[in-house]
C-alpha cells in the first residue's frame, strides 16, 4: 500500500482511495481482508490505471497445427451435437457420439486449414490476448471510508 488520501467527486458519488497497489493481487488481499473482517464489500471498486494491451505469443501457426486445432474444436461441437440428437433417438448413442464427433473434426479442421492457409503468412503466430493496468487503486464510497480505514488496519 503506498498511498491513503481522498479523491474528487465522480459520477457515482464521492469515492476515498484506501491504497494504491503496483498489482491487482496486491488490491485483491486488500479486498479479502476487508471481507473478512465482515465489511459490506458491495461498496468497493477497483480501479486499474493506464491499461495496456499484452500479447502474448504461444507458438507458430501453421495452417497443419490450424487444421489440428479445427478439430479438436469441431469434435467437442460434434460430441455436443451428437449428444442433443441421442436424447431424442432410439439408435445407439455411442455410434452417433462417435459418428458425430468425427464429422465435427473433419469439418473444422477443413475451416481451421484454409482459414489459416488463406492468410498466406501474414499472421502466422497464435496468441492470447490479456489487459493490464500499471497500477491498481482500491477505492471506497465516502460514506463508508472511516470504517475500511479500521478494517483494514490502514490507520
Amino acid at each position: 500500500m503506498t498511498q491513503v488520501h481522498r479523491t474528487p467527486a465522480t459520477t457515482t458519488g464521492q469515492q476515498h482511495l484506501l491504497a494504491t497497489f503496483p498489482t491487482y493481487v496486491g488490491a485483491e488481499k486488500l479486498v479479502d481482508t476487508l471481507s473478512d473482517k465482515g465489511f459490506p464489500v458491495e461498496h468497493v471498486r477497483i480501479v486499474g490505471n493506464d491499461l495496456r494491451s499484452v500479447e502474448k505469443v504461444t507458438g507458430r501457426l501453421t495452417p497443419l497445427r490450424a487444421a489440428g486445432a479445427g478439430a479438436a474444436s469441431g469434435a467437442w461441437v460434434g460430441l455436443f451435437i451428437g449428444l442433443i440428437l441421442g436424447v431424442f433417438s432410439n439408435n445407439n448413442l455411442f455410434g452417433l457420439l462417435v459418428s458425430s464427433a468425427l464429422m465435427g473434426a473433419i469439418w473444422f479442421a477443413g475451416f481451421g486449414f484454409f482459414a489459416q492457409w488463406a492468410t498466406r503468412g501474414h499472421r502466422d503466430f497464435a496468441s492470447t490476448k490479456s489487459f493490464e493496468a500499471a497500477s491498481y487503486d482500491v477505492l471506497v464510497d465516502e460514506p463508508f471510508a472511516d470504517q475500511a480505514i479500521s478494517a483494514a488496519g490502514l490507520l
